[in-house]
């Protein structure tokens, strides 16, 4: 195993940030964490990286503790901005990558590869200051990645991106963790979680509540999702027994329902009552976990 946490807890006097957390990271995945705020996930990102020390438990990548050995080998992209507003961002990620023992001339290589990837040649010689919030984050992704790193741990990647950007970093995220890094991050979008995860956890409280393969949490979840779109009125399915929730959509309903024998007495229903355009079953997205095992909604 790469990446090992062994009942790891993190006190702040007399609160408990992270509490007895215990998690298996394989080399060359991508790992989720998911969770409110103040569930724990970054404490727990800064406890990996040493930048916290943990109250109990032991931390190790690849069966060594981390420290300023293995600084070279991780990667780190915080949720909060950690760029220096003045400096040009060549000389930025030039003082960043030398911290991870590269050399000046390999840095300015890579630089150039990556601005060229995320269609910003031009803002080479530009200020921190001078860029966009999306930008910013762009140029702080590529401090992140620019050494290679064996570990990545990417806290809200994502945010501040407008779609067209979201799709750039995805794509080189993959291609990051398909050249054999692992890569454990957060996110406040499920839907990057479901599309980008195999294995994820979902904190609340410091404290993981699911745990483990993605496809195997969906399928003991139980409860499928039917969306129906039909020309008459669907909400007497409401009160058909079994049916957990009802979503009026602009063209019809959307459904939770306890089992799929109940999805298949729903259809039975709603075909004795006239034409139905679309009927489909659907595994429960993550939202949908979420809120049943914490309560409430992400956001």
């Amino acid at each position: 195993m790469a990446l090992q946490l062994k009942n790891v807890t993190k006190r702040f006097g007399d609160f408990t940030a992270v509490d007895s957390l215990s998690l298996e990271i394989p080399s060359s995945e991508m790992f989720g964490f998911l969770g409110g705020n103040g569930a724990g996930k970054t404490t727990t990102f800064r406890m990996i990286l040493g930048l916290l020390d943990q109250t109990e438990g032991t931390i190790t990548w690849n069966g060594k503790e981390i420290n300023y050995t293995t600084s070279p080998e991780i990667g780190y992209l915080p949720e909060e901005r950690g760029l220096y507003p003045k400096m040009k961002i060549s000389e930025q990620i030039v003082y960043l990558a030398r911290l991870r023992g590269m050399k000046k001339v390999d840095i300015l290589k890579e630089l150039d590869v990556w601005l060229q990837r995320f269609h910003v040649p031009e803002y080479k010689h530009k200020k921190v200051e001078e860029l966009s919030k999306g930008n910013q984050q762009k140029i702080q992704f590529i401090a992140a990645v620019i050494h290679k790193p064996k570990l990545l741990i990417l806290d809200e990647p994502f945010s501040g991106l407008d779609p067209v950007n979201v799709e750039l970093l995805k794509a080189a995220v993959k291609e990051i963790r398909d050249c054999g890094t692992t890569i454990v991050f957060s996110s406040h979008r499920m839907e990057h979680v479901e599309e980008l995860c195999e294995k994820l956890c979902i904190m609340h409280k410091g404290r993981p509540i699911v745990h483990g393969d993605l496809k195997s949490i969906k399928r003991s979840f139980g409860k499928k999702n039917v969306s129906i779109h039909a020309d008459f009125d669907l909400t007497f399915l409401q009160s058909v027994s079994g049916v957990v929730k009802m979503k009026e959509t602009t063209e019809g309903v959307l459904l939770q329902v306890e089992s799929e024998p109940i999805a298949e007495k729903v259809f039975h229903e709603v075909v004795a009552k006239g034409f139905v355009r679309k009927f489909e079953l659907e595994e429960p997205s993550l939202h949908d976990i979420f809120i049943e095992k914490v309560g409430t909604s992400y956001e």
